[in-house]
């Protein structure tokens, strides 16, 4: 009875963190950008002090370009990734960002983080106009500058690594699984005034929350009947 009431505890257990993945997932469908998790269950033996049933990845597969027509509103076309430096000085990727340039002039990923460029982190002096070229190349028109004066300031640094030395961080940031940063890819191109929108599908995500639903219930009535079990197993030792 005892394994019995453990298979049911732990399923539910794995039905419960399941759901919070597609959970994300659907609270992320309008994020731009978002990479939607992936989760699989699969039979394993027991060990150690926990039953890891349930295996968790990130789908990178690219969602649809969405044109913005804003200059820094920009997005990877084809394979590839932007470098935005963390807070704790490393570095991790996105595919696509709403930029902007904050008061002391670093250009900024939608999500805060300062977009790297050949040297570091990238600073743009003040300026009338900002383009950036599908190589990344970050070109400005200075103050009191003609109309066809523009300077090159710096290069967004784009990386193509392998898909499997890449992984989503706790903090949901897209980074290399030995911490190291990816080389420059000469190849990954941007497009300038388009945003890339969440790869999650919203029937797809439904439809697992459902039958995600349907087997925790299915565990908890086998709880109970576990339950029921050894009650009347009880009354029959008791006379």
């Amino acid at each position: 009875m005892d394994k019995y009431l453990y298979v049911a505890m732990t399923g539910a257990s794995q039905n419960a963190l399941a759901q919070r993945a597609h959970a994300n997932n659907l609270a992320n469908i309008s994020t731009n950008g978002f990479q939607k998790d992936l989760e699989q269950a699969r039979s394993m033996p027991v060990f150690g002090d926990s039953f890891p049933a349930r295996a968790f990845a990130t789908d990178f597969t690219p969602g649809a370009l969405v044109e913005t027509g804003r200059d820094l509103d920009v997005a990877v076309s084809g394979p590839g990734w932007m470098a935005v430096q963390n807070p704790d000085g490393g570095e991790s990727y996105v595919r696509t960002g709403s930029l902007n340039v904050d008061a002391l002039g670093v250009l900024r990923a939608g999500n805060g983080m300062p977009v790297m460029g050949n040297g570091g982190p990238i600073a743009v002096p003040p300026e009338q106009k900002i383009e950036i070229g599908q190589d990344g190349t970050i070109s400005i028109r200075a103050m009191g500058e003609g109309p066809r004066v523009m300077a090159e300031v710096d290069r967004i640094k784009l990386v193509n690594p392998d898909l499997k030395n890449m992984t989503k961080g706790l903090d949901g940031s897209i980074r290399t699984k030995d911490g190291q940063p990816a080389p420059i890819d000469a190849n990954v191109q941007l497009v300038s005034g388009f945003q890339e929108a969440s790869n999650v599908n919203a029937v797809d995500e439904m439809t697992s929350v459902l039958a995600l639903a349907k087997q925790f219930e299915l565990h908890v009535k086998m709880m109970n009947t576990a339950k029921e079990g050894d009650e009347a197993m009880a009354r029959v030792l008791q006379i």
